[in-house]
């Protein structure tokens, strides 16, 4: 199976109420992790990527190896471009296979915002590509601080109708109280403005900083309308973790295939356990 868009595997998870998890990669290891929890599991993914990630493993790699575990696994696999601001960068990677892309127009007023949002999904809807964009501001958080709903510039659900009216963006990342990053403490979702711009736009829904939010709290976004959702960092930490653990009981260890090995399993058990709380296992029938 090739490499799809993700504009009709999220409007059929909106539809029957479920979410698909977008797992931000930063190695080809956790590549492979996620497309073989995926795979175990029956389960669409979207496999996502920074610009930096991009510039560090490479634009025509990445697409090779996400087209591998589509074709390999079978499974229903997105390759997406996570926040970018660079337009050049956006259209170099549809150009060289990514099935989905993000503008992020976010830090500008809503007129510029509608611009260049409007302006990518015109380049890339002659292929097929999924175009997210976000509105509001998600924001970025410390192990130490969080700032409370009040403190985030939240996206008005009136906002969000004009927004996807004006630009046709096929999915939409709205600011809902969430944060990027790992707090000590949950954020303070705003689950009434979740289901408000939901019965506002048609539009799936992507929660974006999925990683430090309570599997119940998760699991309600879900219900009311995410239909995407991002886990970047706690993957990442997840990966970490346990090559440390590896050189702890092992410092001797040089053999990269059993530290990566490690790293891999706990990536992938982190991805089941997310895919779970969404509720896509066993949905790649589905797509």
């Amino acid at each position: 199976m090739p490499l799809i868009s993700s504009t009709e595997m999220l409007q059929i998870a909106k539809t029957n109420h479920y979410a698909v998890c977008a797992f931000n990669i930063h190695s080809f290891e956790m590549l492979q992790a996620v497309a073989e929890a995926a795979a175990e599991t029956s389960s669409p993914i979207i496999i996502q990527t920074s610009i930096n990630t991009v510039k560090y493993l490479g634009l025509n790699y990445l697409v090779a190896a996400a087209a591998a575990a589509s074709e390999n696994t079978g499974i229903p696999i997105t390759l997406h471009l996570d926040h970018c601001t660079d337009f050049d960068m956006i259209v170099r990677c549809i150009r060289a296979g990514y099935t989905s892309v993000m503008i992020d127009a976010s830090m500008h007023p809503f007129e510029e915002n509608v611009r260049q949002t409007r302006k990518i999904v015109e380049i890339a809807s002659a292929g097929g590509v999924n175009v997210e964009a976000e509105l509001g501001n998600v924001g970025n958080a410390s192990e130490d601080s969080l700032p409370g709903v009040e403190g985030l510039e939240l996206a008005d659900p009136e906002a969000c109708k004009l927004f996807v009216e004006s630009t046709r963006v096929a999915t939409l990342a709205p600011a809902i109280g969430t944060v990027h990053g790992i707090t000590r403490q949950h954020p303070e979702i705003d689950f009434a403005r979740i289901g408000q711009i939901a019965e506002n736009v048609d539009a799936p829904l992507v929660l974006h900083g999925g990683s430090s939010i309570h599997a119940a709290h998760l699991r309600k976004a879900v219900e009311l309308g995410i239909a995407k959702v991002n886990v970047a960092t706690e993957l990442r930490v997840a990966f970490s973790e346990a090559i440390r653990q590896v050189f702890s009981s092992r410092p001797e260890e040089n053999d990269p295939r059993r530290y990566m090995n490690a790293a891999k399993e706990a990536v992938k058990r982190l991805a089941i356990e997310k895919m779970e709380i969404c509720g896509c296992i066993g949905k790649a029938g589905d797509i």
